[in-house]
């Protein structure tokens, strides 16, 4: 509901308080951290995202929002090789 009315702020809010009681879940973390994304609170969407890469290192869709998170700071070299895992995680492989 707060992502289709683009309310990225108060989603944020309510999944805090969700990823606080469940820890352990990837979906709210997820979650969260694309509320942080969409809100420009990148640096906290970043910190949800490594905990995610760090206890699921094959989970493609949190390594594609590291990537584009860290590109959204200018950090491009460290985005790179988050990017690359994410295309080959989801079978994306470059053609010869």
């Amino acid at each position: 509901m707060f992502f289709d009315a683009k309310e990225f702020s108060k989603a944020a809010d309510i999944l805090d308080g969700l990823v606080e009681e469940v820890p352990e879940q990837v979906g709210p973390r997820l979650l969260l951290a694309r509320s942080y994304y969409h809100s420009a609170q990148l640096r906290r969407a970043e910190d949800q995202l490594r905990i995610v890469v760090e206890r699921d290192p094959v989970e493609h869709y949190a390594r594609l929002m590291l990537g584009r998170t860290l590109e959204r700071q200018g950090r491009d070299a460290e985005a790179a090789p988050h990017l690359r895992m994410a295309g080959v995680l989801a079978g994306d492989f470059p053609q010869d």
